[in-house]
């Protein structure tokens, strides 16, 4: 009987629900945090091009792209207190005997979702009631409410992966807890960083993305061009970055978390020498079967040698290790996500290269069609990044402290498989709702620049200044909020 059986038959009924019902929820959760994280910073560098440039377009583009922030935050808050409440609900046995080592981070980013509630807030409410210079100064804050709860949520996790600054007293139990040691772990920067720079390069993927496909469909105006311009070029900047940077974070997890390394890489034995396999799957004796074997590369880029030795999952005991499955399962994700990320290197060239040439965005068909997917891409590598990291990080929940099941709610399985199917539901309705809001939004403004091109009866308040107050409507009319007025028949 295989040793995966084994440890699956001493786990808690409750692991495997609960485990599905925190991987659904932070999947979905997900989808939104590069646009919460990244997308104020991508819309005030459109604000600021408006503003510098006196660009009519650049502040139409920015006004919209905040009313979708705002929906997107909505949702947003929605999915993420569910996953707030899931951590206690769930893991009871984590959130009470280290709750008071890493819980600060998860206070940090309640703090910084309230901060950037209200300034969102106040930036929506400034389009039209502000000074151009008092409003933009006012957002200016919102990037750094989004990084700041992105530093609460990655200072939590960084901890799980390399718990730091307590002692244990003789019943096992976290003393002389030291705050600033449980926060800035030896994973903290190398997970932060690539977080924030790879969400910064997926909002800018997923909003040019939209332009994109409006290229492909003949949609070619300024509108179109400017908004996928900015948010392209920001996507194009930060993609090499943030490859030195995986890079980077796949060295140190070698470094402090080598067995979780060797499941990412479905390394075995310990040696030196040690193959590089693109996919593949590992057997439960320790054999590969399928992908493509490249010698010597694996050591090679743990190291920069080949004689690098690389620790193998045997180096520890079978139920201190991912199984085979798990091992599998984090190296598929991992090499997606690399995948993935080189090829959107190669499309940030692309771009850079034209740009470099001809002063100019790309004229190719066979440019924009890749660009109009490099969201869902984008998305995707996200999804396998956090997958890589924690399924790679079994079965601890508290790296080398605490095991998923002993974290375990004792809730009975049954109910847990019932609640996953609610929820499943609920968040059906909402992403639906989420989309048939933003389709909404895009039919309102593209019928009303469609009545601007047109010279028809449509009402645009900020026609001649994009601030100061609402212009009087005529009775009868109906009131237009789209924003400061251009020619031209885009939509977002």
């Amino acid at each position: 009987m295989s040793t995966s059986f084994h440890l699956l038959a001493d786990a808690p009924a409750q692991l495997l629900p609960a485990r599905e019902l925190m991987a659904f929820t932070l999947a979905s959760h997900i989808i939104l945090v590069p646009l919460g994280v990244a997308f104020p910073f991508i819309t005030l560098v459109m604000h600021y091009r408006g503003l510098r440039r006196k660009d009519a377009t650049a502040l139409l583009l920015a006004r919209r792209w905040s009313a979708v922030m705002a929906v997107q935050f909505a949702v947003g808050i929605v999915t993420g207190t569910v996953l707030s409440f899931e951590f206690g609900l769930l893991w009871p046995g984590l959130m009470g005997r280290w709750g008071d080592v890493f819980g600060i981070g998860f206070g940090v980013e309640a703090w910084a979702f309230f901060l950037e509630a209200v300034l969102i807030a106040i930036y929506l409410y400034g389009w039209r009631r502000l000074k151009p210079r008092t409003h933009f100064l006012l957002g200016l804050p919102l990037p750094f409410a989004a990084l700041l709860g992105a530093f609460g949520i990655l200072a939590a996790n960084s901890w799980m992966n390399t718990p730091r600054g307590f002692a244990l007293d003789s019943g096992g139990n976290p003393v002389d807890v030291n705050v600033w040691k449980a926060i800035f772990t030896p994973m903290f920067g190398p997970q932060y960083w690539h977080f924030v720079v790879g969400m910064i390069l997926t909002a800018g993927f997923v909003v040019s993305g939209v332009y994109a496909v409006g290229w492909l469909r003949g949609r070619r105006d300024h509108y179109h061009r400017l908004g996928f311009a900015v948010p392209f070029t920001i996507a194009a900047v930060a993609t090499p970055v943030q490859f030195v940077l995986g890079d980077s974070i796949a060295r140190s997890v070698f470094h402090k978390q080598p067995v979780k390394f060797a499941a990412m890489e479905i390394v075995w034995q310990t040696d030196t020498r040690v193959p590089e396999y693109l996919f593949g799957r590992l057997q439960e004796d320790g054999s590969i079967k399928g992908g493509i074997r490249i010698p010597l590369l694996d050591s090679f880029l743990a190291g920069f040698s080949a004689d690098t030795e690389v620790v193998g999952l045997t180096s520890v005991p079978a139920d201190q290790r991912p199984t085979a499955t798990q091992a599998t399962i984090a190296h598929w994700a991992f090499d997606l996500m690399v995948l993935i990320g080189s090829a959107l290197v190669l499309l940030a060239l692309w771009y850079g290269l034209v740009w470099l040439r001809h002063r100019r965005l790309p004229a190719s068909k066979w440019f924009y069609g890749p660009a109009a997917c490099a969201g869902v891409a984008s998305v995707l590598a996200v999804e396998s990044g956090w997958i890589a990291t924690e399924v790679g990080r079994q079965p601890w929940i508290v790296y080398q402290n605490m095991r998923v099941a002993e974290a375990v709610t004792s809730t009975r399985s049954t109910t847990l498989w019932i609640t996953l199917g609610v929820v499943m539901s609920v968040y059906v309705f909402l992403f639906g709702s989420f989309l048939v809001i933003l389709l909404k939004m895009r039919t309102r403004w593209r019928l009303a620049d469609e009545q601007q091109a047109a010279g028809g009866t449509a009402q645009v308040p900020e026609a001649d200044t994009p601030y100061g107050p609402r212009a009087p409507v005529p009775a009868g009319d109906a009131p237009y909020d789209g924003g400061a007025a251009r020619a031209g028949d885009g939509h977002p």
